[in-house]
């Protein structure tokens, strides 16, 4: 992953592909270390979160997350999750943040010099093929070792370089916790 000391960085997640991405690869994403890592390529204009919730859960799964971000540095951007029953008469939830994403991307490309997009959408082809006619290069992080691959063939043709988030372990990744039977103690 090439950086260069004095390019303008900004760093783009889309929460629930990334989320999703981790997850695929069992692999826990420490936030404040991925946010120290690309603060120490060059200097980070800013770190944008996106992801979708549900408005009127009392407790929702990702607020500590959202909460945290929100104080340590990224900008978190959210909008209202939609509920609705599919022809199959399942609840399903639709929060898509890539119309968000794409305007914010366009407008900070003026203003940076190398994008990290932490996404693997194909949706966002287009959006970086936009940020790269601006003179904008664009790192995707992703990954394509998950099963099935998180990184769409679209996507990784137009970036200008793929980092693999199972590659980063040591960067960017929580350690595993240990658990302990306390049971066998008695």
């Amino acid at each position: 992953m090439a950086f260069y000391p004095d390019e303008r960085i900004a760093l783009f997640i889309d929460g629930a592909n990334f989320y999703s991405t981790g997850k695929s690869l069992d692999f826990d994403i420490d936030y404040k270390k991925m946010l120290e890592l690309f603060k120490g390529k060059g200097r980070l204009i800013r770190a944008n979160y996106y992801t979708a919730l549900l408005e009127h859960d009392d407790y929702s799964p990702i607020r500590p997350l959202i909460d945290w971000l929100d104080y340590n540095g990224y900008h978190v951007l959210t909008k209202p999750a939609k509920s609705y029953t599919d022809r199959e008469g399942r609840n399903r939830i639709k929060g898509d943040m890539d119309i968000e994403m794409t305007v914010d991307m366009i407008q900070i490309a003026d203003h940076i010099d190398h994008l990290i997009l932490c996404t693997g959408d194909g949706d966002f082809r287009a959006a970086v093929e936009a940020v790269q006619k601006k003179g904008t290069r664009v790192s995707v992080l992703s990954s394509m070792k998950s099963r099935p691959s998180m990184l769409s063939d679209e996507l990784r043709r137009q970036a200008d370089a793929v980092i693999e988030v199972s590659d980063m372990g040591q960067l960017i990744g929580r350690p595993k916790r240990e658990y302990t039977n306390h049971d066998d103690d008695e």
